[in-house]
């Protein structure tokens, strides 16, 4: 699948990988500033932004994706950044194609099972009657009865966008995700290693990357570092984007 990205900088590429029902345009502050340093590609993974839709959602295409856009930039090798299922596929990758990786980066999310844990927001999207709002406003307000919190809304609404007959529609294949929300909570398997500089940063308020989850991680990254940043939930880059940056420039730099 040929999918849609951003490319910015110059220098030594990174792809970065955001999470579900997410975007590039999630990373576009902090691209910008790993742009001064590297060849940063944002990237929609299928599904999600304006890359095509397909009813296969596995970590398995989504690996076979970024090695597709790797070819068609004649890139050998790349450094990755993944936030939560953006880690997810970075992982697979890792563990498939370690020979293409220079360095991996994974935030918030740690090479175990999850189970379904976004009941919440599918319900959120299917509270919006698409066919009757008129304005983003009205989709606030009719999501808001599911979805309690202000940020996820907002965060949910930037899938909101116009078809070609001006009514409004999601970007992303949200039958697809729902339909394979359960394999994309997939962990590694054993005997799945990636044996060059990893680093894995959690959030300290998210439960996403638990001590216990420390060993399990070892276990497939050996080399790798972990780190929590203080005073920051799952969506570290959006809560907690300087500390983040600092310690993902000086890894990339090492």
């Amino acid at each position: 699948m040929k999918l849609n990205y951003r490319k910015l900088g110059s220098g030594s590429p990174l792809f970065v990988l955001h999470g579900v029902f997410g975007s590039c345009d999630n990373w576009q502050t902090l691209g910008k500033e790993f742009a001064e340093h590297f060849s940063v590609y944002l990237i929609d993974q299928r599904n999600h932004g304006n890359s095509p839709h397909s009813s296969e959602m596995s970590y398995e295409v989504m690996v076979s994706d970024l090695r597709e856009l790797m070819d068609d930039e004649g890139l050998q090798t790349i450094s990755i950044l993944g936030h939560s299922m953006g880690g997810k596929t970075a992982m697979n990758f890792a563990v498939t194609f370690p020979e293409r990786l220079e360095k991996l980066i994974v935030v918030d999310i740690a090479p175990i099972y999850y189970p379904p844990h976004h009941q919440q927001i599918f319900e959120g999207f299917h509270s919006i009657d698409l066919q009757r709002i008129e304005s983003r406003k009205e989709a606030d307000q009719q999501m808001a009865e599911k979805v309690k919190v202000f940020g996820v809304r907002q965060f949910i609404l930037k899938n909101l966008t116009r078809n070609d007959d001006n009514q409004f529609a999601w970007k992303i294949n949200l039958e697809a995700i729902e339909q394979n929300i359960e394999p994309l909570g997939s962990g590694l398997v054993d005997g799945q290693t990636f044996n060059k500089k990893t680093l894995f940063i959690g959030g300290s308020k998210s439960d996403y990357i638990q001590q216990k989850d420390h060993q399990t991680i070892l276990k497939h990254f050996p080399l790798a570092t972990i780190e929590m940043v203080g005073d920051a939930g799952h969506w570290v880059h959006a809560e907690k984007p300087e500390e983040l940056k600092a310690l993902i420039v000086e890894f990339l730099q090492q």
